[in-house]
């Protein structure tokens, strides 16, 4: 299974914000928002950074509150390790546990179609045994 089947179940609705806001904003937005990170786009809608919850509090304990006056371009992730919609989801799935990070833009001619987390991943896959397991319990019974 791919990319898009994900974002089919789950929709391609994303919060993104400028790089230009500040960090604090950036936190508002990721509470009002209940998400664990946000895309940061440029004027063109391209991706430019990511900031997570884990960044925010890296920062923080590292600079203090001070830091959130500062915009989001000076804190955020720039190398943003993207996927398309046609990878797979195991794929993505190992890139994220090997690079230790639970977010993964979606992106395609370099446009921002949507977000997947860990979390989307893992239920995906879980579901994905389920109907498996299903099949050969099926395929057992009638045999």
């Amino acid at each position: 299974m791919t990319v898009s089947a994900i974002l089919q179940n789950k929709g391609t609705s994303i919060v993104t914000i400028s790089p230009d806001v500040s960090l604090s904003e950036a936190v508002r937005s990721l509470a009002e928002h209940r998400i664990g990170a946000i895309v940061a786009v440029d004027a063109q809608a391209r991706v430019a950074g990511i900031i997570s919850e884990r960044d925010v509090v890296r920062i923080l304990g590292e600079k203090g509150p001070d830091v959130l006056s500062e915009p989001v371009s000076s804190v955020m992730t720039r190398t943003v390790v993207t996927c398309t919609t046609s990878e797979t989801v195991p794929g993505v799935m190992e890139r994220m546990t090997r690079g230790r990070f639970r977010h993964v833009p979606v992106v395609e001619d370099g446009r921002l179609l949507g977000i997947i987390s860990i979390g989307d991943v893992v239920k995906f896959r879980v579901e994905e045994m389920e109907r498996e397991s299903a099949a050969l319990r099926d395929y057992i019974m009638t045999a």
